[in-house]
């Protein structure tokens, strides 16, 4: 095979897979390591793909690049809905209770289904929601057997979500049964990832202070790291995404003890 139907093939796998390993492709073309790392290197000049430790993603996956929360709710959204199907469902229906809602479109996609349940039959019994995002905030605002509270901040324009000191303050004066958190990135070594450090403060403030740390996360997200880490692998009870993760990946979540569930 010639050296430019290769890395043809390769581009295409990294663009299908959203991240491929040196040793993978090694083995998948029967090359050594060197020529893979002289294929990926020519791909990263050419805009392909962009480097990263071990292998390659793509060139869209830039530390720092962060979507609009209106161009997420978007994308993927079936694979974002059976997720929150899947979260719906660790949500006791007939006991008082609290969760924490950070800022998402998948936790957004949540909220919407928490607003169709329907209310229990004992008017006294209601679930404590708490958020910092604005959409949300919106969605729960008026739902029957919802007691909403708001945590207050600076909101920032690009997720309308509080952020800041009083946020951060508010969220470690609380401690939720169950925080449901989104992320820009999930990595075998590198944890939980958001572009942003004020909102890195707001959900590493989330997983310290809650009871149990689900984490919400299209396989997009997955073996992406992103510019700020704020939670460990450790610091996480369950991982709801929609497909199996990588081999590495799927390790280091078993060591750290993480609950996957494959929506």
């Amino acid at each position: 095979m010639f050296a430019e139907e290769r890395q043809q093939l390769i581009s295409a796998l990294v663009a299908e897979r959203g991240r491929v390993s040196v040793t993978d492709l090694a083995d998948r073309f029967s090359i050594t390591t060197e020529t893979i790392r002289r294929d990926l290197a020519a791909l990263e000049v050419s805009g392909n793909l962009r480097r990263v430790h071990g292998g390659a993603v793509p060139s869209d996956r830039l530390s720092t690049r962060e979507e609009s929360i209106l161009e997420r709710a978007v994308q993927r959204p079936s694979e974002k809905l059976r997720i929150a199907h899947a979260a719906l469902a660790l949500i006791p229906e007939l006991t008082t209770g609290s969760i924490l809602l950070d800022a998402g479109s998948t936790t957004e996609t949540l909220a919407d289904l928490l607003a169709q349940r329907t209310p229990p039959a004992n008017g006294n019994d209601e679930l404590v929601v708490i958020t910092h995002a604005i959409p949300i905030a919106g969605k729960l605002s008026s739902t029957q057997g919802i007691a909403l509270q708001i945590l207050g901040g600076r909101v920032r324009g690009l997720t309308q979500a509080a952020v800041g000191q009083s946020t951060v303050e508010a969220a470690y004066r609380l401690r939720p049964d169950i925080a449901f958190v989104g992320t820009n990135g999930i990595h075998s070594v590198f944890g939980l990832s958001t572009p942003d450090p004020e909102e890195a403060a707001v959900k590493a403030a989330f997983v310290k202070s809650a009871r149990r740390v689900v984490a919400l996360a299209d396989s997009s997200k997955l073996d992406a790291e992103t510019l700020v880490q704020f939670a460990t692998l450790k610091d996480v009870d369950t991982l709801i995404t929609d497909n199996e993760p990588s081999a590495e990946l799927a390790a280091a979540l078993a060591e750290a003890g993480v609950d996957v569930v494959i929506a």
